[in-house]
Parts: C-alpha cells; structure tokens; sequence
C-alpha cells in the first residue's frame, strides 16, 4: 500500500477533525505511506489542525464546483453565512503555509458547465484540478431509494469535453469522465468492504476485517489498466513534488 485518501461524506466533522487528524498521523508515522490525502468540503477545517496534523499530510483537497456564489447556492455548496469561496481561498494559504500540497475537485454538472474557470484556478494554483463528470450512483443520487436526486446535474460527454475544450490551458486539469470514474478507485467504506461501482451500484464485498484483503479485493471490480490511464499514479508525496512554499 502506498496511498491513502480520507473522503466523505465531510471527513472533519466526527471529533472536529481530530479523529482524522490521528489517522492522518498514524498513516504516515506508523504505516510509513508515501502519500496521504484528505477530500474535503474545506467548511470545518481550522488553523490549529494544520499546526497539529500538518505535517503528516501530503495533499488536501478541496471540493469547489463553482466560483459563483449563487451557482453553489442552486448546488448545494452554500455553508450557511459562511462564504464558500472566502473559505476556498484561506485553506489554500493555510496549505501554503504549513506545507501541504493543495488539491481541487469540481464536480461539472448542469449549472456550471458553462463557466469560465480559468482565472480562479490559475491564481489559486493547485498541483492537481480533479475534474468529474457528473455521475449517477443507484442508491444514492439515483432510484426509488437515493438519499438526494442527480438527475437533473447530469450533463453529456460532449457538455463535459466542451468544459475541457474551455480550460485546455490549466496544465494541472485532471479530468475525470464517467467512464473513467466508475472501476479505477478502490473505495473502502466505514465497515471496511470495497465497493463494486461497476454496474452503477455501489456493491459491498464482505470486510477485509472478517475475510482479509486477498478476499474481498476480488469483489472491488478495480480496473488498474483504467486507474494507470486516467492519470491515478502521479507524484503524490509531498518531499517529492518540490513545491516552493
């Protein structure tokens, strides 16, 4: 094992952070990985975890679909009074400032597949802009027994190669289709079971905690020959990127 990436769900809010912080700890000074990351909505992240944890982290990343504020009010990206981009921005310095890799991921969908986000992206200047297709998962954004419906985010492959098109210049886009997307990450949930994505479901194997690794990998449905195209190997430690902070 080589790398490892909290995500959510907002990883920050069990125990404030502070849970995650000692996995993030653990990760790096007990099991020695080269790579440890965070996906995050950016909203519960405090200085004093960074002056805590820092250290131990190679790469945080955070989720920002919009640098509209009411495009992320019609998407669900509002923190209450809190200013979702203000918030973007101090992160990112805070990032800076104690020497962790900064990450974005952005979601394009329906309502901001249209924008133009160049400039923000070249001035935030993160090593790596994660961009998603937006995608349907059964049982969670999709079906009679979703927790929240997606339909109307869905947009197609040429919306999406379209938004590419528009933001061809920024070196460090990442992007990420549907097809690419659905068996390239091997995903762990809270009861230790890879989840299959690979019929648009997320099918549980049993847990590694009952039937150990060997087993319940066989059940992840992972496409490594995807996850090596779709760019899922990179420098992802932080001694190695030789970023000047």
């Amino acid at each position: 094992m080589e790398k490892i990436n909290f995500s959510g769900g907002e990883p920050f809010l069990h125990d404030k952070g502070d849970f995650l912080g000692k996995l993030v700890q653990y990760c790096k000074q007990d099991l020695k990985l080269p790579s440890v990351s965070i996906v995050s909505n950016g909203s519960m992240i405090k200085e004093n975890w960074f002056k805590k944890y820092g250290e131990y982290l190679d790469i945080l990343a955070l989720s920002c679909d919009s640098f509209d504020e009411e495009t992320n009010q019609l998407i669900g990206r509002a923190q209450g009074r809190k200013s979702h981009l203000d918030n973007l921005y101090k992160v990112r310095n805070w990032c800076q400032q104690y020497k962790v890799a900064f990450k974005i991921n952005s979601v394009i969908n329906t309502f901001n597949v249209d924008e133009d986000m160049r400039e923000h992206i070249a001035e935030l200047n993160p090593v790596r802009w994660k961009v998603f297709q937006c995608l349907l998962i059964h049982g969670e954004n999709a079906g009679e027994d979703a927790l929240r419906e997606a339909e109307r985010f869905l947009i197609s492959d040429q919306q999406f190669q379209d938004f590419l098109d528009r933001h061809s210049s920024i070196t460090c886009l990442v992007p990420e289709s549907n097809q690419k997307m659905r068996d390239s990450y091997l995903i762990l949930d809270e009861y230790m079971r890879f989840l299959d994505c690979r019929e648009g479901r997320k099918d549980p194997s049993k847990s590694i905690l009952d039937v150990g690794v060997k087993e319940a990998i066989s059940f992840s449905g992972f496409d490594e020959k995807m996850f090596l195209k779709r760019g899922g190997k990179y420098v992802w430690t932080k001694a190695d990127m030789q970023l000047e902070w």
